[in-house]
This record gives C-alpha cells, sequence and structure tokens, in this order.
C-alpha cells in the first residue's frame, strides 16, 4: 500500500530513513525540507501495522533564458533493510514520478546508483546539458516534457540541501 505520508508518519519515516542509511543525514534533510515547506511530494509504503518504506520529492527550479520550469528533485528514497530487494523501492519510485507529472513538474532529477535508476527512466544523459552542483554518471534526469531538460538550465536545488 502506498499513500501520503502524515504528519502522524513522521517520527516512523525518521526511523525508516535511519535504518536504511545507517545515519542521520538523510533523516535531518527530510525534516528540513518539511520545515522549510520545499516538500513536493512525500509517499509511504507498508502495510496497515508499519511503514516499511518512504521517498521524498522537492521543488527544484530549472532556470533558462529568463523563464523558471518546474521541477522535482528526489531525495531520499528508503526500504528497512528487510523489505529491500522486493520491489518496493521502486514501486515508490513509480508512483512518486507520477505524482509529479500529475503536478505539472517537467521532469526530475536524481543523484544515485547509476545502475539503479535507470531502470525508471532516468538518465545521465538527459542531465548532462544541466548546469548543477554534481555532475557524472550519478546524476540522472527523467524527463517528462520532451526536450525540457535536455534543452539546459540553471538547477536550483531547495534550501536544505546546502548547494
Amino acid at each position: 500500500m502506498i499513500r501520503g505520508a502524515a504528519a502522524s508518519d513522521y517520527p516512523a519515516i525518521r526511523q525508516v530513513i535511519r535504518h536504511a542509511f545507517g545515519r542521520d543525514e538523510e533523516a535531518n534533510l527530510v525534516e528540513q525540507l518539511r520545515a522549510d515547506g520545499d516538500v513536493l511530494v512525500e509517499l509511504v509504503a507498508g502495510s496497515d501495522v508499519a511503514i516499511q518504506g518512504h521517498i521524498l520529492y522537492s521543488r527544484l527550479a530549472i532556470e533558462r533564458n529568463g523563464e523558471t520550469l518546474q521541477a522535482a528533485a528526489l531525495a531520499p528514497v528508503a526500504v528497512l533493510p528487510a523489505f529491500q530487494s522486493q520491489g518496493l523501492g521502486g514501486a515508490l519510485i513509480r508512483a512518486g514520478n507520477a505524482r509529479c507529472e500529475e503536478l505539472g513538474c517537467v521532469g526530475v532529477v536524481v543523484l544515485g546508483h547509476a545502475t539503479y535508476y535507470p531502470r525508471f527512466g532516468f538518465s545521465p544523459k538527459i542531465a548532462e546539458s544541466l548546469q548543477a552542483p554534481f555532475s557524472g554518471p550519478s546524476f540522472m534526469a527523467l524527463e517528462f516534457e520532451p526536450g525540457a531538460l535536455t534543452r539546459g538550465g540553471r538547477v536550483k536545488y531547495a534550501k536544505a540541501f546546502g548547494v
């Protein structure tokens, strides 16, 4: 079951993220994005009893030729270790991407595993023309509007990312 995150889920979400990453940085990022009002989409997955996975997309601006395009940054996606490699992360990514597209985003960027995210349509080639603090095979993008990201632009992450 995948649904929107509720405030009552926040303590459990923090624990899922901490267990998935083995540290606090990603959980702290999620909480700062919420505090700053920069959350675009936040979903949880699990049973009626417990949350097993979480994904967050924050607002991302692409500035090009005097216009600003609305996009999203996927970070983080987390699944409890006992539930990893069962398709839960992929289901969260597909649901989150679909929601971002419904909200009118032109695309999504992610900094992640170069062999994992391409199965969901993310490509380092699409991200190459973007002016961003990241580059290389781990910086990928997915376009909902053909050409929206490949035509380039300056990426502006939410303040919580510190870039």
